[in-house]
């Protein structure tokens, strides 16, 4: 048996070949929107016309005299130079040259990118023209006083000097916020570190309000938005994406008003019917590669009670991303504030294929059993067959970083 999974988004974006043996159980395990039709361009232009809750970018940049563009880093699947020549459209028509405009990529604590990444992002043309510029999450930031939850909120200097701020982003599910998009281009986008951490930090005292899907009552979403309005975010750009890392959904508009009608979307969309009692589950970390520590959100529910094996594809040539809260930084040292724990003891072994072995990315997956590190899916297989045989319930979650359940009306 053989099944298909997307692998390598901003590596070429191609497919990989997973072979079972025929007496196995597989049970392909996709997001309900994962199949959804690529938007066409007349799609997208009626987003950009008819924006929720705002003005049109077009009305909004007349008289303005710097335009700050936010976009989300490649943490993120968002094709981002798909949706910029709409953006600059607009701002021509509008009169805006442009010297008048930078972009920035929205890191909020990750690492920086380089010049090659920026042109993964957002395309040739945008770096011939502009300045795009990195974040700095530890300096370079505008004080704008506290939230009602005590978050200082500091911003990137830059974005604040700009009387028009746009941001580009998508919308996916989310382990904290409920999904990413809308204000979190802000908080943590270009947020100063310190504002980050805080944010994160009401994770630890409200753990009952956060996870995959949650929105209503989820405090540190209810933060990032207060953030944003202090912010003066004029207007955001939210894809929701198919298992091609295509556009197939688009919300224009107010930050806070599109987001809310795009998340009604994006619990349909990334919905994912849950398969049970498995020997072997394995997750695909093609949206998310660099965040792959995500995966087992979705996939360690699978497994039977008893145990089984977790594999993780998370074939990402760059690595694990740089992440100055969660991250370590030497023996010695380590971010701010840790993950929880997603490897509970009914995984017995842990398998990751990775072209290499990132030692100092493993830290993310916290207290995890002995990590067995396999290059290609054959020595995956053969570490599968040697515990198996001839029989096995296997699931397979073609992209477990953006996939979440929902059952009746509960998400998980």
């Amino acid at each position: 048996m053989k099944i298909k999974i997307p692998q390598l988004l901003w590596y070429g974006n191609t497919e990989m070949d997973l072979e079972f043996p025929e007496p196995w159980s597989v049970f392909f395990c996709p997001m309900k929107g994962g199949d959804k039709k690529k938007l066409e361009v007349k799609e997208i232009e009626k987003a950009f016309s008819r924006p929720i809750g705002s003005k049109t970018i077009f009305e909004l940049a007349r008289g303005k005299k710097e335009v700050a563009i936010l976009f989300d880093d490649l943490a993120r699947p968002t094709p981002v130079y798909d949706i910029v020549p709409f953006v600059l459209r607009d701002l021509e028509q509008a009169g805006i040259s442009d010297q008048q405009i930078r972009f920035i990529a929205a890191l909020g604590a990750h690492g920086a990118h380089t010049a090659n990444d920026f042109r993964k992002k957002l395309g040739e043309e945008v770096l011939d023209r502009f300045p795009v510029y990195n974040h700095h999450p530890f300096d370079y930031c505008t004080p704008l006083g506290k939230t009602r939850q005590g978050t200082p909120v500091s911003i990137n200097r830059e974005v604040m000097a700009c009387d028009l701020k746009i941001g580009i982003g998508c919308i996916v599910p989310h382990s904290f916020s409920g999904y990413g998009g809308g204000g979190k281009i802000i908080l943590p986008g270009v947020a100063h570190i310190e504002s980050i951490a805080f944010n994160h930090g009401l994770i630890k005292t409200h753990p009952e309000c956060v996870g995959l899907g949650k929105v209503d009552g989820n405090i540190p979403r209810l933060d990032i938005e207060e953030a944003t309005r202090m912010a003066g975010l004029d207007v955001k750009i939210d894809a929701l994406l198919n298992l091609k890392g295509e556009i197939t959904g688009l919300f224009v508009g107010d930050p806070i008003l599109e987001h809310h009608e795009g998340m009604k979307l994006a619990k349909e969309v990334y919905a994912t019917v849950p398969a049970k009692k498995m020997d072997v589950v394995i997750v695909n970390a093609y949206s998310k590669p660099n965040e792959n520590a995500i995966a087992p959100f979705i996939g360690v529910p699978s497994l039977k009670e008893e145990g089984g094996d977790l594999v993780i594809i998370a074939n990402e040539p760059a690595g694990q991303v740089v992440h100055y809260l969660f991250g370590e930084f030497g023996r010695c040292g380590e971010g701010g504030l840790k993950l929880p724990q997603p490897m509970p003891t009914k995984v017995k072994r842990f398998i990751v294929l990775s072209p290499f072995k990132d030692h100092a990315g493993a830290c993310f997956f916290g207290k995890a059993p002995l990590i067995l590190w396999a290059k290609t899916w054959e020595e995956v297989l053969a570490l599968l067959k040697a515990e198996w045989g001839d029989r096995a319930r296997v699931a397979v979650y073609p992209d477990a970083t953006i996939q979440y359940f929902k059952i009746g009306d509960e998400e998980k």
